[in-house]
């Protein structure tokens, strides 16, 4: 097993072979992005400085013959927040890394001019990439195929937004796979690092071919049976459009309400009849939840993306009050190109649709031009300010923090935590997704818990003890498919089995392993990145979801005049320190930081404590 380091000012690399302790307690994508995030780590270290590292690590199961096998993490101190931040990418990128030799890759430093890495097997060179300046994220990974004269050839790039080092800038490949959340792109934009490129031929090793094969045949036929699975591949995440509506979770109007009356004219159905021309997977994958999408007619006639799923269409639909699925289409196909985190760009804007709206700014602050909710025009326009830094899109190019340095009156109607912007369903219908945002090591992200559909199954009368144990083993098992390399649909969407996931790895590695165990490993990565958070400064006032959620009752649908109680909130945050074995200031006692085999942050937790 090898790590590639790239140091981009020196122009050099070098290839660490990675033992055997360190593979396995890690296991591999977020699990080693993490660990070397924390030995790097320096606490004054601006994100967009030569200094900080970037990790880019596919896990051990990743473009293995087993089901949706293509995910690849990438690590780093965030931009966005200040603090640990990652972001999952599918596609084939990955799986190339891994073929060409290479468990994981670390760059730091800056290069001397805007370059692209190629990566060809062993053959590693830093190029020129002053041709590709300014090109969009998907334009620059066919130019770039071409210019190398290889189709199969994987890129990964950043468009305009990243090399402008916009602080929701995302990493970009296979035509749409986005590494979305907390700034990744902006990261690469520092460092003057345009795309990646990689040509792998290598058989990746697997300990027991004839076991995984035995196991993986079961799970794609198990797969291919679910009653859901046709459906899936039809319509993907954008079933969830009508469930969220249904269920009275859905953005609308930057979260003022969760229910949106358009909803039939945004969803899944929609984009099926009208819209869609074919199918994407990712590696291995039988889902193939990926809708290629074509406007045919209309002001955006000839836009065709790989896109969007649900948060995109509900934080460019419902969430700014646009009922029209062509204008979905384009803001996804503007923000790929231009290489920007829908969901983000998606929340500052509705933020500035409502602060116009109650005159909280005012028109010269948005440069002249009126927002309303449902004017796809000007939601264009602002993508567009957005990702080039003009006029008011420089000051939402910099995030939540920014936006509110610059209009501190804007606080009480943004909608993060920790300085991300929320994804796409409320939290005050269901106390356990507010505190899954509030206690997600990266800020207010789905992908890191996602218990609400559980809750409101259940219903709300059940033990807040039960509740603060349902957020805690999704920030288990959902944290392990990242270090695993694998998606996590097959379980959350068709109810495959996560046990089998730990005969996967047994049979890769040659070694028998629980999901018990893994799932130790999994929590004690979790402990980790909130010691990085420590370090950086974060404390228990960081551990809260979006004021809104309770102060602002909801307006309309089956939750109509609902908020979340304080009292309750702050009562089931202390039972969750309290199962997680951590103080009630949120700080890993010394006895969970042994247990998790941190020994090297007891030293900087302390100091911490005695602050307190």
């Amino acid at each position: 097993m090898k790590v590639l380091h790239v140091d981009l000012s020196e122009c050099k690399t070098h290839v660490e072979e990675v033992d055997e302790e360190f593979a396995l307690k890690y296991i591999g994508g977020r699990g080693w992005g993490a660990r070397l995030v924390w030995e790097h780590l320096k606490e004054d270290t601006d994100p967009l400085s030569p200094e900080n590292i970037i990790v880019i690590a596919p896990g051990p199961l990743s473009g293995l013959y087993l089901p949706s096998a293509g995910k690849t993490s990438i690590c780093s101190i965030s931009p966005t927040t200040g603090i640990y931040g990652d972001s999952n990418i599918g596609g084939m990128f990955g799986v190339e890394l891994r073929q060409a030799g290479f468990d994981a890759m670390v760059i730091n430093g800056k290069a001397p001019e805007l370059s692209y890495l190629w990566i060809d097997d062993d053959d590693i060179q830093l190029k020129n990439a002053e041709k590709y300046a300014g090109m969009g994220s998907i334009e620059t990974e066919h130019q770039l195929r071409e210019d190398i004269g290889d189709e199969t050839v994987k890129v990964a790039s950043i468009g305009p937004a990243g090399e402008k080092m916009v602080k929701m800038a995302c990493i970009t490949a296979d035509w749409g796979r986005n590494a979305g959340r907390t700034g990744m792109g902006a990261i690469l934009g520092s460092k003057n690092l345009k795309a990646i490129a990689i040509r792998g031929t290598r058989d990746l090793p697997v300990a027991d071919l004839k076991r995984l094969t035995g196991i993986s045949d079961k799970a794609f036929k198990k797969l291919s049976r679910h009653n859901l699975f046709e459906f899936w591949q039809r319509q993907g995440l954008m079933s969830v459009i009508d469930y969220a509506n249904t269920a009275g979770i859905i953005p609308t109007h930057n979260f003022k309400d969760t229910h949106f009356e358009e909803a039939d004219k945004i969803n899944g159905d929609v984009m099926e009849l009208e819209y869609k021309i074919g199918d994407t997977a990712c590696f291995g994958c039988p889902m193939a939840c990926g809708n290629v999408n074509l406007v045919k007619d209309g002001k955006y006639a000839g836009t065709v993306i790989e896109g969007p799923e649900y948060e995109t269409a509900a934080m460019f639909g419902s969430n700014v009050g646009i009922s029209d699925f062509s204008a979905i289409l384009r803001a996804n196909y503007l923000c790929d190109e231009y290489g920007i985190d829908t969901i983000t760009a998606g929340s500052l804007i509705s933020v500035m649709i409502e602060a116009y709206e109650k005159d909280l700014v005012t028109l010269e602050d948005l440069d002249g031009m009126a927002l309303n909710w449902g004017d796809d025009e000007s939601v264009m326009e602002m993508i567009r300010k957005i990702a080039f830094r003009e006029g008011v899109g420089d000051t939402l190019a910099e995030g939540v923090y920014g936006v509110i340095e610059r209009w501190p009156q804007l606080a009480p109607i943004i909608n993060h935590v920790k300085g991300l912007d929320q994804s796409a369903y409320d939290a005050r219908v269901a106390i356990t997704m507010a505190l899954g945002y509030a206690t997600s090591d990266i800020g207010a992200h789905h992908a890191r818990a996602w218990p609400v559909a559980k809750e409101l199954e259940m219903g709300c009368n059940w033990d807040l003890n039960e509740k603060a144990d349902l957020v805690i083993y999704h920030q288990t098992v959902r944290p392990l498919f990242d270090m695993l390399g694998v998606c996590r649909l097959p379980w959350i969407e068709l109810g495959f089995d996560e046990n089998t996931y730990a005969e996967f790895f047994s049979a890769a590695v040659g070694i028998e392993f629980t999901l018990e165990e893994l799932l130790k490993l999994s929590n004690d990565i979790y402990n980790m990145t909130r010691a990085i958070n420590i370090r950086l400064g974060l404390t228990r006032d960081d551990d809260r979801p979006p004021e809104r959620v309770f102060n602002d009752p909801i307006k309309t649908g089956p939750h109509a005049g609902k908020v979340l109680n304080r009292d309750e909130f702050r009562e089931i945050l202390d039972i969750y320190y309290q199962r997680r074995g951590w103080d009630m200031d949120g700080i890993p006692t010394d006895e969970t930081l042994k247990a998790s085999g941190l020994e090297d942050a007891i030293e900087y937790m302390e100091p911490r404590r005695k602050a307190e």
